[in-house]
């Protein structure tokens, strides 16, 4: 695994999206990139420029969701960081053999391009989600175009 690239995002669950909207969007004036529905994890998500970066935002759809249980035990909040890699597989490999706990075993569709997470019980307690650089060796084989 290289050295890791440039934060790709920071999440944080809301209860609406609609309403967070109003904070980070027109009083912080982050650029709302996109707006969209990701049935498959039942989560409604915004997508927020900062720099090089983003802030995430993850609305539950579905009550029995691990989103939806984070979000009645802890409530809105900090969620998880994502970091990029050039080579999800090869870093998911790298990490399986250091010991690290993995959430994901392979690189999953996302929102944004391949992902995958790692437990926070190897993370010091933070959920830290991977994702591939665009262009990547698993876009093409995950259906990214």
């Amino acid at each position: 695994m290289r050295e890791l690239g440039r934060i790709h995002h920071v999440a944080v669950v809301v209860r609406s999206i609609e309403d967070s909207l109003v904070f980070y969007r027109d009083l912080l004036r982050l650029e709302l990139e996109a707006v969209a529905d990701v049935p498959s994890d039942r989560v409604r998500i915004a997508f927020l420029g900062v720099g090089e970066s983003k802030v995430e935002l993850v609305e539950p759809t579905d009550d029995t969701t691990g989103v939806a249980r984070f979000l009645e035990s802890r409530g809105e909040g900090f969620h998880h960081v994502c970091l990029e890699v050039d080579n999800l597989a090869e870093s998911l490999l790298r990490l399986e053999i250091d010991g690290v706990e993995l959430i994901d075993t392979a690189p999953r569709r996302g929102a944004e391009g391949p992902v995958a997470f790692i437990h926070p019980r190897s993370a010091h307690g933070v959920l830290v989600e991977l994702i591939e650089a665009q262009g990547g060796p698993s876009w093409k084989s995950l259906g990214y175009s």
